[in-house]
């Protein structure tokens, strides 16, 4: 019985895929270092219960995809890359199927039982934050997935823009410039990871029913958009800048500008054979999209730390 219950756990720990969550707390860090720019001092207690509801609201929804995937067989059917195709824990132990999918609602639960907490402490405002987010969570895989335009747009309003401004909101009681300014990186850059990391799967996912925007447009056209995505998250700075609604450290960031122009570049320029989900070739370029997100806001959230 120990055993068993010892390889569950190893099974749901690996298909929340611990090495993505790092997402999570760079986006709250955001929420953070924001506070700080405009004068607030979040106290230690507030920070860890909404980093704890970031982390548990994006093991949710890696848990249920994982659940969805083995269930619908599309996990019979990916090519797995370190970046996309899913762990591929349940093809190895289907008997852990239930306990992924208990920990999914497990972990919701949590969400929404803190995300109550803030509603009572704050106000009615933070039921909005979390009503959309327990529904993209919820959403995504079975329902978003066979919307092109929606499912682009999911990922990056899930940890941009309620992420950071939620957690701003949450934190300071109020929304600014500041956390709005904050916020458009990350949801540029999740969105852009997210259908970056569905070109090696487009035959697999229109095999069961899904209709995504790399689906839609082909690898070549999606991965335009990818590069697109990218390059508009740095760009986003200037402005934001000029406007006064970032500090001029937030311009940090751009020590990353390099990588992305050359990633923009390779994805601009993908070669035919990628419409046939070639993962040799895309690997490597999903790889360089994860570094150039998390080396980006962990230098976006340097700068606003700095401005402080």
């Amino acid at each position: 019985m120990a055993s068993r219950l010892r390889r569950h756990l190893v099974a749901c720990w690996r298909c929340a895929r611990p090495p993505f969550l790092v997402l999570a707390p760079l986006c709250v860090g955001l929420a953070v270092t924001a506070a700080w720019v405009d004068g607030h001092a979040p106290g230690a207690g507030d920070i860890g219960w909404v980093l704890l509801a970031a982390l548990l609201a994006h093991a949710a929804v890696n848990l249920f995809n994982e659940h969805h995937d083995f269930a619908s067989g599309l996990d019979r059917q990916t090519r797995r890359t370190p970046f996309s195709g899913g762990s591929g824990t349940l093809i190895e132990r289907p008997e852990a199927a239930n306990a992924v999918l208990l920990a999914a609602r497990l972990c919701l639960a949590a969400v929404v039982t803190i995300g109550a907490w803030f509603a009572w402490r704050i106000g009615p405002v933070m039921l909005s934050y979390g009503l959309f987010g327990v529904g993209l969570v919820l959403a995504y895989t079975g329902w978003l997935t066979r919307r092109p335009w929606l499912c682009l747009l999911a990922p990056g309003v899930g940890f941009g823009t309620l992420m950071v401004v939620g957690a701003y909101q949450a934190l300071t009681g109020s929304v600014s410039t500041t956390a709005l300014a904050a916020s458009v990186p990350p949801t540029l850059l999740a969105s852009a990871l997210l259908l970056a990391n569905q070109l090696p799967d487009i035959e697999a996912d229109r095999s069961v029913g899904r209709y995504h925007l790399a689906i839609s447009l082909g690898a070549t056209h999606a991965a335009r958009w990818v590069a697109v995505l990218v390059l508009a998250a740095f760009a986003s700075i200037a402005p934001c800048v000029a406007a006064g609604w970032l500090p001029v450290e937030a311009w940090l960031m751009w020590l990353v500008l390099p990588a992305a122009l050359w990633l923009a570049w390779r994805l601009w320029r993908l070669p035919p054979r990628a419409e046939a989900g070639d993962v040799s070739l895309l690997a490597p370029l999903l790889g360089l999209k994860v570094a150039v997100l998390l080396t980006s806001l962990a230098l976006l959230n340097l700068g606003l730390g700095l401005a402080a």
